[in-house]
């Protein structure tokens, strides 16, 4: 059935101005599930794979312990779970089985303790095991990833493994607690497997619970899979770059396929946001007028009603005129997640100055960051980015809590689309 998802499109301003030169214009196209598919809910195939290494002892074993029997009580007969725990060896607590019975399931997650180090791959691999088992177009097959330390020299195996759960359809969340982890690393399983990371910082255990119940109902809300977006260009116009914006703001690679045409990857969309993409374009000199400069093309699958392919398309039309005051107005929903992207985009750039010892560069990026910040009333995460940036200017390294609250807080800033 046709019209699954629907597309519209926003720019920054409501008419630009006819130049004789390139201008930048933001164009917002937003993919939302429609009624067609509202009623839509894939069984789940699901696998919580949990560091209980030694520094997971005391509060945040028994929070992690409340926020498994969480997730359990989030599923159903029809879902599938496994759950498995890892330090420098791995053990397989639940092997995948229905959700019949809860309360026997929360039994087995009272026995973990803590104990060993961390050799995430360990646990990674067993949970892929696991999860293989279910593996199938007619269920929604996720990773909870969470640990509070490094793993011990198996980066490359994790990332592996991580772009192994991409190719059959299993997104990885990866969740890392407190500040002794490996950020980029999880930020990589996350990429790799078509997930997502977070942050939930040392002094907030208990959060652990709402974060495991979120990427369950997030997993239970998936209606399409497989989005591709592809934009079908005029001559001259050029996307500078493309940002997912919701759920999560990031940075999305764009591929040509040929001389006009990109491509971008989007992946699942649930029914509740779907998906929003701001694309930041280039576009050629115009007369007065109006224009259509691109066509956006989302292809995209309905496992629940084996639909494959499926597509919907929405051309991008834009104003031009010669008069000053016909091109001042703009569109404060687009505007406002542009702000949103661009303090995102500098603390981001901030963060990989201070990494390669450019501290002037980070310095003023940070303070940059947190007068957007500041703007969008977002004072707290202003109050870390001014921190952060007089931490570099006393001589100080960032530190690991602040570094880590700006690179994944700035991420969720458009959950409060204004």
């Amino acid at each position: 059935m046709p019209g699954e998802v629907q597309l519209t499109v926003q720019t920054n301003k409501t008419t630009f101005p006819a130049t004789g030169g390139q201008q930048l214009v933001y164009i917002l196209i937003e993919a939302q599930p429609t009624g067609a598919v509202a009623e839509v809910q894939m069984p789940l195939n699901f696998s919580l794979v949990l560091d209980h290494s030694g520094s997971m002892s005391g509060e945040k074993l028994t929070n992690l312990k409340e926020a498994a029997k969480l997730a359990v009580d989030r599923m159903g007969p029809q879902d599938l779970i496994s759950i498995v725990v890892f330090d420098d060896k791995v053990k397989v607590i639940v092997p995948s089985q229905p959700v019949t019975d809860p309360d026997d399931l929360e039994r087995q997650i009272d026995s973990i303790r803590d104990g060993g180090g961390t050799e995430m791959s360990r646990g990674m691999r067993q949970g892929l095991k696991e999860l293989q088992k279910g593996l199938g177009a007619d269920r929604i097959s996720r990773i909870l990833l969470l640990t509070d330390g490094e793993t011990f020299g198996d980066e490359d195996t994790c990332r592996r493994l991580a772009e192994e759960a991409g190719g059959q359809g299993i997104a990885i969340a990866a969740l890392g607690l407190g500040e002794e982890w490996n950020e980029e690393l999880l930020d990589d399983i996350a990429q790799a497997s078509g997930g997502d990371s977070d942050f939930i910082p040392a002094g907030q255990p208990e959060t652990i619970g709402s974060t495991f119940e979120r990427q369950v109902r997030a997993a239970q809300a998936t209606v399409v899979q497989n989005g591709e977006m592809v934009l079908r260009l005029v001559t001259g116009a050029m996307p500078r770059a493309v940002w997912r914006v919701t759920p999560l703001i990031a940075k999305l690679g764009h591929r040509a396929i040929s001389d006009r045409d990109v491509q971008v990857t989007l992946g699942d969309m649930d029914r509740e946001q779907g998906q929003s993409v701001l694309v930041e374009m280039l576009i050629p000199p115009r007369q007065p007028g109006t224009y259509r400069i691109a066509q956006a093309e989302v292809s995209y699958d309905v496992a629940a009603t084996s639909l494959v392919g499926e597509k919907a398309k929405t051309d991008i039309v834009l104003d031009f005129a010669a008069d000053p005051a016909q091109v001042t107005e703009t569109n404060p929903y687009v505007m406002n997640i542009v702000e949103k992207v661009t303090a995102h985009k500098l603390q981001t750039r901030a963060l990989d100055e201070a990494a390669v010892g450019n501290i002037a560069g980070a310095t003023q990026k940070l303070r940059a960051a947190a007068t957007r910040l500041l703007e969008l009333g977002e004072d707290e995460l202003a109050q870390t980015a001014r921190k952060e940036a007089e931490r570099l200017e006393q001589g100080e390294s960032l530190s690991s809590g602040g570094a880590k609250k700006l690179r994944y807080a700035t991420r969720k800033l458009t959950q409060k689309l204004e």
